[in-house]
């Protein structure tokens, strides 16, 4: 039986990877909240920063590269941790 096709295990799992997600979470202490707090001010000045370019009439690939390069290291993808349709 592929699990995959049974929609009472597939929810069942999708409940444990969620709680299993919540009990990782839970385990942060005091140093890595500072770290995540400084992480997402650092995002944000990068997308403040982001703005301003796209404000000035700078081309957007010009302001998406600089936005790259602050968040080199710091958000998942290419997109510091967001990403929007346009």
């Amino acid at each position: 039986m592929n699990i995959l096709r049974d929609p009472l295990r597939l929810t069942v799992l999708a409940a444990l990877v969620v709680v299993a997600a919540a009990v990782q979470a839970q385990k942060h202490g005091a140093d890595e909240t500072r770290q995540d707090i400084e992480r997402h001010r650092a995002m944000a000045a990068a997308h403040e920063a982001a703005a301003k370019c796209l404000s000035a009439g700078r081309p957007a690939e010009q302001c998406q590269k600089e936005l790259q390069a602050a968040c080199k290291g710091l958000a998942i993808g290419k997109y510091c941790g967001m990403r929007h349709e346009h």
